[in-house]
C-alpha cells in the first residue's frame, strides 16, 4: 500500500519556479544568486533558499522551474550561477563548456495514475513498458490484472502522458524502461526528450500533474514530490528482488545503498538496482547542480556557501519531500568538489 507519507504531505516549494524562463538580464543582479532547470528539485531548492539566505545573511536565490534541459543550456551559456538537472551532463546533446555536476539530493520518480475508484496499483517494468509502447491499452488488460488481484480495474482506455521539455524525469524514468525491456532499448532508449511513440505530452511536473487529473485513465511519470503534494496515488513498481515497492524515503534509499564507489564525473545511476536491495524502489534518481568554475555571474563564494548548505543542513529539509538523505560516499565526493567553487 502507498504509505501516508506518500499521499497527505503537502509540498510548500511547488510554486517555485513557474516562470517560464531565464532573462539574459539576470547578470545585473549579481549579489542575488541565480538558478534554473529541474522541476523534480524545486520544491527542495524553495526550503533551501530561505533557509540558507536567513543562516548566511546573503540574499535568497531566485529559481526558475523551467526543466532540466532548459537549466543545463542556461549554465552552459553563462545566464545563471547554477543549473539543475536530475540527468547528467553526459545524457544531454547540449552545449555546457567547463560544466561539471554535483549530485546534491536523492529523490524518485513516481508513477501516477488516474484510474476511477482505484488507489492501490501493481505495475512490472515489462509492464510499463508495454503501455508506454502502445501495447498494452485498457486498463482491464489481462497482465494488469493478474498483478492486480482484488483491484476492479475498469474497461478504460490508456492514456499514456509524457514530458514535452527536456526533462530529468523522461531521463529517469526512460533510464529505468531501457534497463528492463529490451524492446523499449530498442525502439526509444534514454534520453531527456525521447521521442515517445505514443500520447500526449505536458510540459513540467506540473502541467503532468494538471494533465493526469483531468484525464480518467491517464498514466503519468511525475517527481515524487509533486505526487505528495497533490496527495495522489503512486503505483508500486516490481523490483529486481521481486517486491512492489512505493517511492517512500526507506526504499528509496534502498536503491542508493547499492552505491559503492563515485566516479571521478559524479554520474550517478540507480535504476533498477540488483535484487540485494529488496526494498529498493527501482525508479529512484539522484538529481544534479550544474556549476561552473568560475561562476559566469562572479557570484563564487555566495555559490560555494549555498551548495555546500545544501549538502550540509540542508539535507534535513528533505525527507518529508521523500528527499532521502545522500549517502556517506557521494557527500565526500560532493564536498571535495564544492571546494572547487570559486
Amino acid at each position: 500500500m502507498v504509505s501516508k507519507r506518500l499521499v497527505t504531505l503537502l509540498c510548500s516549494g511547488l510554486l517555485v519556479g513557474a516562470a517560464s524562463g531565464v532573462a539574459a538580464t539576470a547578470a545585473s543582479a549579481a549579489s542575488t544568486l541565480q538558478g534554473a532547470g529541474s522541476t523534480l528539485i524545486a520544491p527542495l531548492e524553495g526550503e533551501w533558499a530561505p533557509a540558507w539566505a536567513a543562516a548566511s545573511g546573503n540574499p535568497q536565490p531566485t529559481y526558475q522551474a523551467v526543466g532540466s534541459g532548459k537549466g543545463l543550456s542556461d549554465i552552459g551559456s553563462g545566464l545563471v550561477d547554477f543549473g539543475a538537472s536530475d540527468a547528467p551532463i553526459s545524457a544531454s546533446t547540449t552545449a555546457c563548456p567547463g560544466c561539471f555536476q554535483i549530485p546534491w539530493a536523492l529523490t524518485a520518480t513516481g508513477v501516477g495514475f488516474n484510474i476511477p475508484g482505484i488507489h492501490r496499483l501493481h505495475l512490472t517494468g515489462k509492464i510499463l513498458s508495454e503501455i508506454y509502447l502502445g501495447t498494452i491499452n485498457n486498463w482491464d488488460n489481462s497482465q494488469l490484472k493478474k498483478i492486480n488481484k482484488g483491484e476492479r480495474l475498469p474497461n478504460l482506455a490508456i492514456t499514456v502522458l509524457h514530458r514535452t521539455d527536456g526533462s530529468g524525469d523522461s531521463y529517469a524514468f526512460t533510464d529505468y524502461l531501457s534497463s528492463v525491456s529490451h524492446p523499449w532499448a530498442s525502439r526509444v532508449g534514454r534520453g531527456t526528450k525521447p521521442s515517445f511513440p505514443i500520447g500526449p505530452g505536458a510540459s513540467g511536473n506540473s502541467g503532468m500533474v494538471t494533465v493526469m487529473g483531468a484525464t480518467k485513465g491517464a498514466i503519468a511519470y511525475i517527481a515524487v514530490s509533486y505526487l505528495i503534494g497533490h496527495q495522489l496515488p503512486a503505483a508500486a513498481i516490481q523490483n529486481a528482488a521481486g517486491r512492489y515497492e512505493v517511492p517512500n524515503l526507506k526504499n528509496i534509499e534502498s536503491a542508493a545503498s547499492t552505491v559503492h564507489s563515485v566516479k571521478s564525473n559524479r554520474e550517478m545511476h540507480i535504476v533498477n538496482p540488483s535484487k540485494r536491495a529488496k526494498n529498493a524502489y527501482p525508479i529512484s534518481t539522484f538529481t544534479y547542480a550544474i556549476l561552473r568554475s568560475p561562476d559566469p555571474l562572479g557570484n563564487g563564494a555566495q555559490l560555494k556557501s549555498f551548495v555546500q548548505y545544501a549538502l550540509g543542513p540542508g539535507q534535513s529539509l528533505g525527507p518529508r519531500l521523500d528527499f532521502a538523505p545522500l549517502p556517506s560516499k557521494v557527500l565526500a565526493a560532493d564536498n571535495a568538489a564544492a571546494n572547487s567553487i570559486n
